[in-house]
């Protein structure tokens, strides 16, 4: 052959592996109005930046039925390139192609851009549409599963980690995306599950169908598997650039800082007659949030699930922050197990990460019940409370009203870790509230009303903790924002170390 025939014959391949499962399956994964793999990545990466590895890579299983199937690219493509100019790395699999199935070799390619990403400290995101495992190549595709599933551990903490379920994710499949940072789901077309309703239905007579058992809304609201929901593809792959915008590329880079126009002397208001007279009404704390923070905007994990508390990534003077606070309306912002297991992850993504964490708190305690204590609430609470300890990240808490007993330790208390603890002077910090006390304290006296409202203008404040250091400012709450990033500029330098050991024994 000639050099141009030779060169023909490279983009003949090229074409071939480009084409995927051919027009009949291109057409029909988009008749079901999901992107190809390549779409998906094209419109992911900034134009023009995609750099493909490992695109001849053919699979090596001899038992295809009568004949050995050519797979182009063994059904993912994997490769490289930037989200506003910033390196990450991508994998995508090609529902076209034996149905993403997995084996060995498409793992292999996979479990080889993990690594890449991990040794050149940049984020990687996985695009899920796949079978499952590949039937046909036994323990090959089982060891394929395994190699992923060690690189995600390896990358924990180190990259961000991001998966797109962008269609179906069953069996061993699911656990590499439980083992990365963040799950999106796009509604209709996404669905993970260990086992597909008819097995679940042979072996426990249950009759469910993939939507009840594996959809969007079941992982969104439910189970808590998926952190995001996407209306369709491009929205979902919009919604991750969006959020690597507030992240580092590596666990050794601080997060980007961006010019908002937001400035850090701003005040509200609105602040100061948000929290309403009565203690037990009501009040939305997503309104403190967008007060506080640039421009308004932030990006929230679980948004739909375990609404009594809000993890959300925000900016505040152009720079991120981590925000978890109480939700006064949902269950009067009180934490349950859900709410711990919630809050717990997100404040080791952010210390793994370099973010600063803000700490808003309106709790009146654990939520009570048989089903709280049965479900062990004791072991889930003590997450929160170890993530909080663990954590060398800047730690400001500010205190915007109830703040009772273990509850608020659980929120980051001062002697918790919190660096700056900040009250309104509508704070209420006590070891439980104020007139439950006063009921306990006083129930053998004879003006045990008279005393119970002593006792509340007493130490239903948050100047009781203030006169014992416990809290070092009492603020005006439309001054919140300034005060918070000031606190920032001054916690920037903060450095803090932990006894050395492999590592912890958080109570899982």
């Amino acid at each position: 052959m000639t050099t141009r025939e030779k060169i023909d014959d490279m983009l003949q391949r090229y074409e071939t592996i480009e084409a995927g499962g051919g027009a009949k399956r291109v057409a029909k994964q988009h008749d079901s109005g999901k992107m190809t793999a390549r779409e998906r990545i094209n419109s992911f990466l900034d134009q023009g930046s995609f750099v493909e590895l490992d695109k001849f890579v053919e699979h090596r299983c001899s038992n295809f039925g009568q004949e050995k199937k050519y797979l182009p690219g063994d059904g993912v493509v994997t490769g490289y390139g930037t989200v506003n100019g910033r390196t990450v790395f991508v994998f995508a699999q090609d529902f076209t192609v034996e149905g993403g199935s997995l084996g060995e070799m498409h793992a292999n390619k996979i479990a080889k851009v993990q690594a890449m990403a991990l040794k050149t400290g940049a984020p990687i995101i996985g695009m899920a549409d796949s079978g499952g495992a590949r039937i046909q190549e036994a323990t090959d595709a089982l060891a394929g599963f395994g190699k992923m599933f060690k690189q995600n551990t390896l990358s924990s903490g180190v990259i961000p980690q991001i998966s797109a379920i962008m269609g179906p994710c069953a069996g061993g499949a699911v656990y590499s995306p439980a083992l990365t940072d963040f799950i999106y789901m796009v509604k209709k077309s996404s669905k993970m599950f260990i086992t597909g309703p008819e097995v679940v239905k042979s072996v426990t007579g249950e009759d469910v169908g993939q939507e009840d058992l594996g959809g969007t809304f079941t992982h969104s609201t439910r189970s808590g598997v998926a952190d995001f929901a996407a209306e369709n593809d491009a929205d979902c792959l919009e919604q991750i650039r969006y959020l690597l915008s507030f992240l580092p590329s590596n666990n050794r880079e601080k997060p980007p800082v961006y010019d908002t126009g937001d400035s850090a002397f701003r005040m509200d208001e609105s602040l100061n007659t948000i929290i309403p007279d009565g203690s037990h009404m009501p009040y939305d704390m997503y309104k403190i949030i967008r007060s506080i923070v640039d421009n308004g905007e932030y990006v929230e994990p679980h948004r739909m699930y375990a609404r009594n508390i809000i993890t959300c990534l925000a900016r505040l003077d152009g720079s991120t922050v981590g925000i978890i606070a109480n939700q006064p309306r949902i269950m009067a912002g009180c934490l349950d197990i859900n709410a711990s297991d919630k809050a717990a992850r997100f404040i080791r993504f952010c210390d793994s990460f370099g973010i600063p964490l803000i700490n808003i708190v309106d709790v009146p305690g654990f939520l009570p019940g048989t089903d709280q204590e049965y479900g062990g609430i004791i072991r889930h609470g003590a997450k929160m409370l170890y993530a909080y300890c663990e954590a060398t990240v800047p730690k400001i808490t500010l205190v915007t009203r109830k703040a009772y007993g273990g509850a608020y330790l659980a929120m980051c208390a001062q002697d918790l870790g919190a660096d700056h603890v900040i009250a309104w002077p509508t704070a209420e910090i006590a070891v439980m509230g104020p007139q439950g006390a006063a009921k306990i304290i006083f129930r053998h006296e004879e003006d045990v009303e008279a005393k119970t409202e002593e006792y509340i203008e007493n130490f239903a404040t948050p100047y009781y903790a203030a006169k014992h250091g416990m809290v070092e400012m009492v603020i005006e709450p439309k001054t919140t924002r300034p005060t918070l990033i000031k606190a920032l500029r001054m916690l920037k330098s903060k450095q803090e170390d932990r006894p050395k050991k492999k590592h912890g024994n958080i109570p899982l």
